[in-house]
């Protein structure tokens, strides 16, 4: 414990933090969820704590496991390199289990999703790393946390302490930014926050004009929306918070004393949305190669976000007179968010469209390097940021699967 106290004022230091704050949220959270070869060291020092009996102060959740053979199509030699890559995932697992994760089923990057069951309150602390729920917790649901590293973390929670700088203070939950929205219509969230992130990168924007389509409460659509535009901030650049005028907490309590003085202004309108679309490089050998998979959630889907796709797949595919996708295609989600879905009607409505569903994390499945060169598709920023995958805007994605766009 020592130890583990030493090297989170080590962390505080380098940021000039003053103290450590109790971490006062029900659950914690890693980022890190793979058992990767390459990763022994981390296990193994997983294994000191461990031996020295330092749990966790909290029950936590983890990332999304980097496997699910049964659901997500590969062939045999790419599944040989999995069991090589991920050759400590049994390890691990035994490992966060004795740590004190949540259950079994607490695998997801959207652990804050109500069927997880780790939903932050407003200005709990917490000591989270997972890029896109970080930013989601500290936006959407007005808790405080820092984009910690994925070791950090754990200790954190460990110790039931956490330095105390950044986006845990007032002053470093002021908008160093103004976005103004001026699109026509509502824009794909992943390329809108794909905008705002490379234009402010770890800074904090104030955005104005999207509540005109949100509205000005957080239902689940505006909720599955925020979750996709932060998660590309967080990725396409460092955003760890951003306020959402008239909708988010902060921006509702505060209003515009939340912008510092002399805030530049950041325009986004339809060309600029255009722009940042066409920017965007594919690295496929081939670039009129045949998809070959589909990958939607990366972040997780949410309950909302699979029973919409299920209706928005059935329509296009009658339109195309297509019976099933034309592209193997895997929509991922929380393993608990699935079983929820389970018992609804869409969920074998959705499997005769020939769409299968997996809890993966579509990222370590595409780490493997004999599948970086097959030409694959995603609506995620974050995928295509991180991988070889191809991004393409939802509804160019719904027309590619269904055969709509042939």
């Amino acid at each position: 414990m020592a130890r583990v106290l030493r090297t989170l004022v080590a962390y505080g230091e380098a940021f000039d933090a003053e103290r450590l704050v109790p971490v006062t949220s029900e659950y914690g959270h890693t980022v890190i969820s793979f058992g990767l070869g390459v990763m022994k060291p981390v296990y193994e020092l997983y294994d000191r704590i461990l031996s020295d009996n330092a749990i966790s102060r909290q029950p936590f959740s983890a990332d999304p496991r980097p496997l699910d053979k049964k659901n997500v199509p590969a062939n045999l030699l790419q599944n040989l390199v999995f069991d090589f890559m991920y050759s400590q995932q049994k390890r691990y697992e035994e490992q966060v289990k004795k740590f004190g994760i949540m259950n079994d089923d607490a695998y997801t990057c959207t652990c804050y999703l109500p069927q997880v069951g780790n939903t932050p309150k407003r200005g709990d602390i917490l000591s989270w790393a997972e890029s896109s729920a970080v930013v989601y917790a500290n936006s959407v649901l007005g808790a405080r946390c820092n984009r910690n590293s994925g070791m950090i973390e754990l200790m954190g929670s460990i110790a039931g302490l956490i330095p105390e700088f950044g986006l845990l203070t007032d002053d470093g939950r002021k908008a160093d930014w103004v976005v103004e929205l001026r699109t026509s219509s509502l824009p794909d969230a992943q390329l809108f926050g794909s905008a705002v992130g490379m234009r402010v990168l770890e800074k904090v924007p104030y955005v104005k004009g999207l509540d005109k389509y949100l509205g000005s409460e957080l239902t689940e659509k505006a909720c599955a929306y925020l979750k996709d535009f932060g998660a590309a901030t967080a990725s396409n650049g460092s955003v760890g918070l951003y306020h959402i005028e008239h909708l988010t907490p902060e921006a509702v309590d505060f209003g515009e004393s939340l912008i510092r003085e002399d805030a530049p202004v950041y325009v986004v309108d339809d060309a600029e949305i255009e722009r940042v679309k066409n920017s965007y490089p594919c690295i496929w050998k081939d670039l009129n190669a045949k998809p070959k998979l589909c990958f939607m959630g990366c972040p997780h889907m949410t309950l909302s976000q699979l029973i919409e796709w299920t209706l928005r797949v059935e329509e296009a595919l009658e339109e195309a007179q297509q019976k099933r996708v034309v592209i193997p295609t895997v929509f991922t989600a929380a393993p608990a968010v699935l079983k929820a879905f389970e018992d609804t009607e869409y969920y074998n409505r959705l499997k005769r469209t020939g769409i299968t569903v997996s809890s993966i994390c579509p990222l370590m499945y595409m780490n493997n390097p004999l599948v970086k060169k097959e030409p694959i598709i995603t609506s995620s920023n974050k995928l295509r940021t991180y991988s070889s995958a191809r991004f393409y805007p939802e509804a160019e994605i719904l027309k590619k699967i269904t055969g709509l766009s042939r």
